[in-house]
């Protein structure tokens, strides 16, 4: 028996993706994406697994596999709105956990859903808890997609950046693979486990200041007073989809052995 708890998994699917039209259905490995990420999702030992769209297109495909869904409204400004609004609509009590994975993430280990559940159980006083696994090269650290976090001694987020941070005072700004490997820096995963009051409450948030430099919707919650816990992950993810060379670097690794089609949901 799972030693993890119960949590609710929620997976965010639009089809209106300004890079991607459609993303949720693109065919990879002779299936809609969707239902890859929907399978990851149920692999992870979650009491239940719905799919949050404002799309019927994606909806009548997913429960055409058995996928629960929920039809949400499509003027969300991000994903977090948008499970709230289920979390709003099916009643979730303040302490249920709910993990957010994206809907474009068919390479994310199913482990990883259950570990971000089990480290906010762990911490009653955070609103939300996240992955991050080690920088280990110069690149990077210095590359601004790859957004990173530095956390205190409970490992509750302090901040997350797309800059390099901390900042080596006596290294930077041109550190060298040797000195970023084993040095302590993070790399955020963008997977989430939320409890359900705090969901209620996001939509009714003032943006913060450092939120729209950033580009970084978690700040809004460190800037209003919640605490983030942060858990190291022992594996990174594959690579998510933003474009349609992306399905083909996917498809591949699903060939070449990865995650991927089976006899499950």
């Amino acid at each position: 028996m799972s030693a993890e708890p119960p949590f609710t998994v929620v997976i965010p699917a639009r089809y209106a993706a300004s890079r991607l039209p459609g993303k949720p259905l693109a065919e990879l490995a002779g299936e809609p994406l969707i239902r890859h990420v929907y399978r990851r999702a149920c692999e992870s030992g979650a009491e239940r697994v719905v799919v949050a769209t404002d799309d019927e297109r994606i909806a009548a495909a997913c429960r055409a596999f058995g996928a629960a869904v929920a039809l949400t409204r499509g003027d969300h400004a991000t994903g977090t709105d948008r499970i709230a609004e289920v979390v709003a609509a099916e009643g979730l009590d303040d302490e249920a956990l709910v993990v957010n994975l994206q809907g474009d993430e068919p390479l994310m280990p199913p482990a990883l859903l259950g570990l971000a559940a089990s480290r906010l159980a762990a911490d009653p006083g955070a609103a939300i808890a996240t992955l991050a696994v080690p920088i280990e090269t110069a690149a990077e650290l210095l590359d601004p997609a790859a957004v990173k976090v530095v956390t205190d001694r409970r490992g509750r987020a302090l901040y997350f950046s797309r800059a390099p941070i901390p900042w080596d005072r006596e290294r930077f700004p041109e550190p060298e693979d040797a000195a970023v490997a084993g040095g302590g820096w993070l790399r955020h995963l963008g997977l989430y486990a939320y409890r359900a009051g705090f969901l209620r409450r996001f939509p009714g948030l003032e943006p913060a200041p450092p939120e729209a430099r950033e580009r970084l919707e978690q700040l809004r919650a460190l800037w209003h007073g919640y605490a983030i816990q942060v858990a190291t992950a022992g594996q990174r993810p594959g690579p998510g989809v933003d474009t349609a060379a992306d399905l083909e670097r996917v498809a591949a690794q699903l060939g070449a052995g990865g995650l991927g089609a089976d006899a499950g949901p």
